[in-house]
């Protein structure tokens, strides 16, 4: 299976990333769709985090940059 890369992001309303933009796609997709894939190892730049609460969140895989991290792309 082809790994995908995370380029982008965007925030909802109170700062919660929503969508991410992948490489090659024109349109955003829902981070929920994104959490699936990188579950999968779909992803080659993001993994899933489970939080204590049970839910899910996509986060950018650690490499010593800030700006590739989900929400600095969002803010540009």
């Amino acid at each position: 299976m082809a790994k995908r890369k995370v380029t982008d992001a965007r925030q909802d309303r109170d700062g919660n990333i929503s969508h991410v933009k992948l490489k090659g796609n024109q349109n955003f997709t829902p981070v929920e769709r994104a959490i699936e894939m990188a579950k999968r190892g779909g992803l080659e730049n993001a993994h899933a985090v489970k939080k204590k609460d049970g839910g899910e969140y996509l986060r950018t895989n650690p490499d010593g940059k800030a700006g590739n991290n989900l929400d600095e792309m969002a803010q540009d």
